[in-house]
């Protein structure tokens, strides 16, 4: 990883009771007490990576630390297998448990040591992910996981949670099932994987593997970048129309969150709106009171152009971060976007208007609805009293009736 300018691996390797090796820190302060024992200090990275390292490294409070990492923090956590992996480093009455995509076997001494050699390959979900793509084609990417040379694996693991997803499976003579290579799921904010393997470097050091060969380099990079991406700063901000016409308004959401990512209501926050000419504007963002941590405001662009969108946050003097939106203003073709119907517009619509919403499979009733409906134009028809003998004879028998009663009385 070290050739990508866009990550940052820190590493931290134990070499002996109590001793680190700490590899690509950013100052000699930067994990010199070993791993993180406080929110702030965990909470500053966005993925965590952990090797074969037994959970009883880790202290009660560190193993609660690092599910928080994932649900509320909202980073990655990226398990990797090994002797200490898993149900094999006791993990299984610990929160990680919970946090992890795969099931641990139940039944099984974890201080049994297990072994099995396997063959990789992508699971129909995994041909089409990112991630596990090693080649410019689905086929091609095929052809190249089944080239690969097998791995092996150091902990049974067959069973994902209900929500989780596996990408790569492993077979081999010595698993009586097929093994969970690598599989996922959200957890709270974040995401949570388990790669289940220990010895992934053999796809870079086999002796079947050309040395230029880049598969276990673009893997391990895909993969990398998926774990940290959509990892939220303490930042974050949000436009209610990227799109809009000019004149017309625009809110602006900002989430602020501190150092330990719990979200704050007495910060100071700032938007900077810079127009298309270059010119900027400060547009100070108020909390909202109806959810923490938020922040709102509303600004209406004048002019066609792209509009950037700065949020700046501090508490107490002390910067909290940024983030930057965009906005587009133009002349909007709005028949192209959202032309899905909205059926509970339409209904009420009709409602209120006296009308009536067809469907498809209704629509056969609206010729003879408009026949008999009481809206539009009355056309009046006048025809003499002859053209209709039932009501003429009604009438002569109702006059008839009155003069047989006044004679019957002597009155005519």
């Amino acid at each position: 990883m070290a050739e990508d300018k866009n990550l940052q691996v820190v590493c931290l390797q134990r070499t002996s009771q109590n001793k680190f090796l700490r590899l690509d820190v950013d100052d000699a302060d930067e994990l010199a007490a070993g791993f993180p024992k406080t929110r702030e200090e965990l909470f500053k990275y966005r993925g965590l990576i952990l090797g074969s390292v037994e959970a009883g490294f880790f202290t009660a409070d560190q193993l609660r630390m690092i599910a928080e990492f994932v649900s509320q923090r909202g980073g990655g956590l990226l398990t990797l297998g090994g002797r200490h992996s898993f149900a094999e480093g006791g993990y299984a009455p610990t929160p990680l448990a919970e946090v992890l995509p795969v099931v641990f076997e139940d039944g099984r001494d974890p201080k049994q040591p297990f072994f099995a050699e396997m063959k990789v390959e992508p699971t129909p979900f995994g041909m089409t992910h990112g991630v596990t793509q090693l080649a410019a084609t689905e086929e091609k990417s095929a052809e190249r996981w089944k080239s690969l040379p097998p791995l092996s694996t150091l902990n049974p693991i067959r069973r994902t949670k209900p929500g989780a997803v596996s990408l790569l499976l492993g077979r081999g003579a010595g698993l009586p099932g097929a093994q969970v290579v690598l599989a996922y799921q959200r957890y709270g904010a974040g995401k949570a994987l388990a790669f289940t393997v220990d010895d992934s470097w053999l796809w870079q050091m086999h002796a079947d593997i050309p040395l230029e060969d880049m598969t276990h380099e673009n893997l391990w990079r895909q993969l990398l970048r998926w774990l940290v991406s959509g990892v939220p700063g303490p930042v974050t901000v949000s436009v209610s129309s990227p799109r809009t016409s000019p004149g017309s308004p625009v809110t602006i959401l900002a989430t602020v969150t501190d150092e330990t990512h719990l979200k704050v209501n007495d910060a100071q926050v700032v938007a900077h709106v810079k127009d298309p000419s270059g010119g900027e504007q400060e547009l100070p963002l108020e909390w909202t009171v109806g959810k923490d941590g938020e922040y709102g405001a509303r600004f209406t662009p004048p002019d066609k152009g792209a509009y950037e969108v700065r949020v700046e946050a501090e508490r107490a003097g002390k910067p909290l971060g940024s983030e930057t939106a965009q906005v587009q203003a133009a002349d909007l073709a709005t028949e192209y976007f959202g032309a899905e119907m909205r059926r509970p517009l339409l209904e009420r619509i009709a409602e209120e208007t006296g009308g009536r919403f067809y469907t498809p499979q209704t629509v056969k009733a609206l010729a003879e609805d408009i026949k008999y409906g009481g809206g539009g134009a009355t056309v009046q028809e006048t025809k003499p009293l002859w053209d209709m003998p039932a009501l003429y004879l009604a009438i002569v028998a109702l006059v008839s009736a009155e003069w047989a009663y006044r004679k019957a009385g002597g009155l005519a």
